[in-house]
């Protein structure tokens, strides 16, 4: 009989192994630096308008610090989108802290009072009267409201138009306006609501950079200096997205300005 031989057949599988390289897009980095935000400004002694150098801007919570020019200015690039609270101080001045809202990408200029008269500074002078034949500068505290006018975004009415206009109430001065309706009726007056607004809510009311929404509506018109209309979160600039956007916001400049504390 013939011979059986048992055979074992073995494999060599030799392992493969891939290296995996991953590469970070470069415009990744461009798209995260895009995203800061961007805050320049100007300090101005309230009393006198003269600009305050060597003033220290300081960012709290991260600790970092800049200094004023010889004009006044400062800058703070590389913000993160957010709350923002500066501490602004020098000698001869009460220290002030300013809570701001930057938006995303946003690049933010902001003119910053500080009161010299707390701590009796700047004495009154007496200049000479001259005819001014160039148009009135605006006031450095509307200087945000000029700002947001020349953005384009929401509608304003500065004090030129609402003498044109001739209205007696804020109310009056909204008719006409493009998103805004005027309700009256029911022993109340008239109530101003966004056609955007949702379940009829009321705008919010921004009176001289504090929110008041019992003085705003009740405004006299003869105290108003400026009025900015947002009708929707679309339109509200990062100074006021924190507030309820979604009904609106309000924004009323009058000629006085907010009380302040005397010395």
């Amino acid at each position: 009989m013939g011979e059986f031989r048992s055979v074992t057949m073995k494999s060599h599988v030799r392992p493969i192994f891939c290296s995996v390289i991953l590469v970070v897009a470069p415009w990744s980095r461009a798209i995260a630096q895009k995203e800061r935000a961007h805050l320049a400004g100007t300090i101005i002694d309230h009393t006198s308008g003269s600009v305050i150098s060597n003033a220290d801007v300081v960012q709290l919570g991260v600790g970092r610090r800049v200094i004023t020019d010889s004009l006044g200015n400062f800058q703070i690039a590389d913000v993160t989108p957010g709350i923002l609270r500066l501490m602004v101080r020098v000698a001869g001045f009460p220290t002030k802290v300013v809570v701001l809202a930057l938006t995303s990408g946003e690049s933010m200029l902001r003119v910053i009072e500080l009161d010299s008269t707390a701590t009796g500074r700047a004495t009154a002078q007496h200049l000479p009267v001259e005819a001014v034949v160039a148009a009135r500068p605006p006031a450095p505290r509307y200087a945000d409201f000029e700002r947001r006018r020349l953005n384009g975004r929401g509608q304003y009415l500065g004090r030129e138009d609402l003498e044109r206009g001739g209205y007696s109430t804020l109310q009056d001065a909204m008719r006409g306006l493009r998103g805004v309706n005027v309700e009256c009726g029911g022993g109340s007056g008239c109530t101003i609501r966004m056609v955007r607004a949702p379940m009829r809510c009321t705008p919010e009311y921004i009176v001289d950079e504090r929110a008041d929404n019992f003085f705003g509506p009740n405004t006299p018109i003869r105290d108003l200096e400026g009025v900015e209309v947002y009708t929707g979160p679309s339109e509200v600039p990062g100074e006021f997205a924190g507030r309820n956007a979604g009904c609106g916001v309000i924004v009323i400049w009058t000629r006085a300005g907010p009380t302040r504390p005397k010395p």
